[in-house]
C-alpha cells in the first residue's frame, strides 16, 4: 500500500509561495497540499481552486489557531516576512502541527530559541527551509569539499545580490527594518554564510564585516545594502563573503583547495547550476541530474515525521545562523573582529 501523503497548509501566499513552492506539491512524493493561510480572500479561493484545495481549508490570520481542529493538516509551512515567523511558528505548534519555517529563522536570537521552545514543548519538528541543502548540486559540492576532492581546502567566497524594488509587492517588506530584520544580509547573505558553514562542515570562530549602503538611496533609509564578511573557521580555512541589494543578480561561490577549485555558478538557484572543477588537467563541467529542491525539501520533513527522525536542518540551524548574523552586524559596527563562541 502506497505511503499516506502528509496534509500541507501554506501560510502566505506572496510570489515565492504561488510560483515556487504551490507548483512543486505535484512533483512530492510523501506531501500534499491541502490548506492555505490568506489575508486576501480573493487570492487564497483562486489559488484553492487551481490547486484542487478544498474551500473549507482556506484560512486567515484571525482563524489560524483553529488549524488545530483540522486533522487533514499535519505540517504548516510558514513563508510570511521575516519578523512573523516566531508568532507563527508558535502558534502553529500550539496548534499541534508540525512547522516548516522559511529563513532566516527569525530576527532575533530570543524569538528563534522561543520557538524550538514551543515545539519541543508541543512534541512537534521544526525545519528551517534551507533549500540549497537538499539540492543535488549544492551536495555535491559538498562531498566534493569535504572528500577531500580539491586537496586541503583554504578559502571560499561565496557572493549573493541582486537589485531590491520596494515598488513590487514582494520587496516592499524587505525594505522595512520591522518587517525584515535588516537587509541584504537576512535575506540573501544567509546563502553566503550557509555556504560557508555546510561547505566546510565547520562553525566559524571569528567573524569580520562591514557594512555599505549607498548614500541618500531612499531603498537603504532602514536597511543595509552591501555587506562584506570574512568568517575564520577551527581548520584555518577563510571565508569571504558579501550580499547586496544593489548589485545585479548573482548567487555563486568558489571552494578554492591545494589540488582544484570547485565553481558553482549559479549556486542557489531555484531550476539551474553550473559545477566546474579546475586544476593541472583544465577544466571540467560536472553534470548532475536537476532535481526540484523544494519538492525534495518539503519531503525531507513529511518523511522525518513518518520516521520520527530529526530534520537535517532543525530549528537549532537556524538560530546558528541568526547567531552569526547578530555578530557580523556586531562587527560591522563595532569596526573589528567578533570572537564566536561554540
Amino acid at each position: 500500500m502506497a505511503e499516506k501523503k502528509l496534509g500541507w497548509a501554506i501560510v502566505g501566499l506572496g510570489e515565492f509561495a504561488t510560483k515556487q513552492l504551490i507548483p512543486s506539491f505535484p512533483l512530492c512524493k510523501k506531501s500534499k497540499l491541502v490548506a492555505l493561510v490568506s489575508g486576501d480572500p480573493a487570492k487564497a479561493q483562486r489559488i484553492a481552486a487551481e490547486n484542487g484545495v478544498d474551500p473549507k481549508n482556506i484560512y486567515n490570520y484571525q482563524n489560524y489557531d483553529s488549524l488545530r481542529d483540522n486533522p487533514e493538516v499535519d505540517v504548516i509551512y510558514i513563508v510570511l516576512p521575516n519578523s512573523m515567523h516566531a508568532e507563527y511558528t508558535i502558534r502553529g505548534a500550539q496548534a499541534g502541527k508540525h512547522i516548516m519555517c522559511e529563513k532566516p529563522m527569525a530576527t532575533t536570537v530570543e524569538d528563534c530559541e522561543k520557538m524550538i521552545a514551543a515545539c519541543q514543548k508541543a512534541g512537534r519538528k521544526l525545519m528551517i527551509a534551507y533549500r540549497a541543502q537538499y539540492e543535488p548540486y549544492n551536495l555535491k559540492a559538498i562531498e566534493l569539499a569535504q572528500g577531500g576532492q580539491l586537496g586541503k581546502l583554504k578559502v571560499i567566497t561565496a557572493d549573493h545580490g541582486r537589485i531590491l524594488d520596494p515598488a513590487k509587492p514582494q520587496d516592499k517588506w524587505r525594505a522595512e527594518k520591522k518587517l525584515a530584520g535588516g537587509g541584504s544580509l537576512m535575506d540573501i547573505g544567509i546563502y553566503s554564510l550557509q555556504a560557508a558553514r555546510y561547505i566546510t562542515g565547520e562553525e566559524p570562530v571569528e567573524i569580520s564585516a562591514m557594512l555599505h549602503s549607498t548614500p541618500h538611496d531612499p531603498r537603504f533609509k532602514e536597511v543595509e545594502e552591501n555587506v562584506n564578511f570574512v568568517l575564520k573557521f577551527p581548520s584555518g580555512v577563510q571565508a569571504n563573503c558579501t550580499s547586496s541589494y544593489g548589485y545585479s543578480d548573482t548567487k555563486r561561490f568558489q571552494v578554492f583547495g591545494s589540488e582544484k577549485v570547485l565553481t558553482l555558478d549559479p549556486a542557489t538557484d531555484y531550476y539551474e547550476h553550473h559545477l566546474t572543477l579546475s586544476g593541472k588537467e583544465g577544466k571540467q563541467e560536472m553534470k548532475i541530474k536537476e532535481e526540484n529542491q523544494f519538492a525534495l525539501e518539503i519531503d525531507h520533513l513529511s518523511e522525518c515525521i513518518q520516521q520520527n527522525k530529526n530534520p537535517k536542518t532543525p530549528g537549532e540551524e537556524g538560530l546558528q545562523d541568526v547567531k552569526l548574523m547578530m555578530a557580523i552586524y556586531e562587527s560591522a559596527r563595532k569596526g573589528k573582529p567578533v570572537v564566536i563562541k561554540n
